[in-house]
């Protein structure tokens, strides 16, 4: 079993800056692929960024186009921790963000394709 804590969201105006957090524990992998996913009040969860590490190729990075170019996803491994960077913040980002693992290779961008999810925590961007 794999246990994925997020921290980190909170109340801020548009234009700043909150760095999330998704701490696992439990089981570790060789390969997997960690997901950020958000869901905003009354519309379905979209996908927002991937990470995937992979022995035979290393880490790849996937973004949606609305947070290309302001939020950045990382990870400290010796922590077992990943982190998004979101930069530049919109009201429309307003949502709960939810991180997911999945050690599977299929698709990063469904929330079906993963195995494992946290609590979520929630940012507001006020306008």
């Amino acid at each position: 079993q794999v246990q994925l804590v997020e921290s980190g969201g909170g109340l801020v105006q548009a234009g700043g800056s909150l760095r999330l957090s998704c701490a696992a524990s439990g089981r570790t992998f060789s390969s997997y692929t960690l997901g950020w996913f958000r869901q905003a009040p009354g519309k379905e969860r979209e996908f927002v960024v991937a990470i995937t590490w992979r022995t035979w190729s290393g880490i790849t990075t996937y973004y949606a186009d609305s947070v290309k170019g302001r939020f950045t996803v990382s990870r400290d491994n010796a922590k077992n921790t990943v982190y998004l960077q979101m930069n530049s913040l919109k009201p429309e980002d307003t949502a709960v963000y939810y991180c997911a693992m999945t050690t599977n290779n299929g698709g990063y961008a469904s929330g079906s394709a993963y195995d494992y999810w946290g609590q979520g925590t929630q940012v507001t961007v006020s306008s």
